[in-house]
């Protein structure tokens, strides 16, 4: 129950204001949530995790737009 701990506060966590090192921080805080969450969903098949990592995922895709840019449309 830790774990659903810390990945609801991950989720709630304020990103803005961050340097490109807490950026990146943050992803791979929020990739370690998912696999860690992943592998108790494995076992249990319980829904609310799964809804959980996929509201990580979104943050995560989030953050890892702003630090890789939005790709450009104009040629």
């Amino acid at each position: 129950m830790d774990l659903i701990n810390e990945a609801l506060a991950f989720e709630k966590a304020k990103m803005n204001n961050m340097s490109t090192s807490d950026r990146v921080a943050a992803t791979r805080e929020a990739k370690r949530l998912i696999l860690a969450l992943n592998e108790i969903y494995k076992k249990s098949k319980d829904t609310n995790l799964m809804d959980i990592m996929k509201r990580l995922t979104v943050k995560k895709k989030k953050i890892e737009i702003r630090l890789k840019g939005r790709p450009d449309t104009a040629f």
